[in-house]
């Protein structure tokens, strides 16, 4: 939910008329598709801290001591990342609304931002469907990078049992079967989501 609402913020201020605007979050956005999401992880959990404590000691803050959690980092890791390659999604479905409608809606009194609330952002959502549902699925199997930031998630959990009990080949094979349960089920809803949706038009 948090990456598709960064996912849709950074499409529409991509397209926005303001130079500025886009240069900044085309420059953004190129970074974080750029870098692997295990170094924006760890970036975000260890060096983004000891930047804040620079900046506030710079401002006359004595031992600021900034920490994030592991799940903070986490969830902001993810749907930083994710947020990334979800506003070329929302963008692209943006551009591609008939132009005739959105004149349309400005020609029955709707302002600009009237136009892209009640008209041009349902219809991209409704068309950002099938890839949002893949990203869905891959965003759950990513968590197991959370690991690496000590977040206690499967991957983790499966780690320390395994080294407790030695029951390697259980243990991973239990955890890929896990996974395959939280992820087919959401590939199948999904499908049915877009099925309607086609349906529907």
């Amino acid at each position: 939910m948090l990456a598709n609402l960064i996912g849709l913020l950074v499409a529409i201020c991509r397209l926005s008329k303001l130079k500025i605007s886009r240069g900044i979050f085309v420059t953004l956005v190129e970074i974080i598709r750029g870098t692997p999401l295990l170094v924006q992880l760890f970036y975000i959990y260890y060096v983004i801290p000891l930047l804040l404590d620079g900046l506030f000691e710079s401002l006359g803050m004595s031992n600021p001591n900034i920490q994030f959690s592991a799940l903070a980092a986490g969830i902001a890791g993810l749907s930083i990342n994710y947020g990334a390659y979800i506003s070329e999604v929302f963008r692209s479905a943006i551009l591609t609304i008939d132009r005739g409608q959105k004149e349309s809606g400005l020609a029955l009194g709707f302002s600009a931002r009237q136009v892209l609330r009640k008209i041009v952002i349902p219809q991209a959502l409704r068309n950002s469907i099938p890839v949002l549902g893949n990203y869905l699925v891959m965003m759950i199997k990513d968590t197991s990078l959370l690991a690496v930031i000590s977040v206690s998630e499967l991957l983790l959990r499966t780690q320390t049992y395994a080294s407790q009990t030695f029951e390697t080949i259980e243990s991973y094979t239990i955890l890929a079967v896990v996974y395959l349960i939280l992820s087919l089920p959401l590939s199948h809803i999904m499908k049915l989501i877009e099925k309607k949706f086609h349906i529907s038009n």
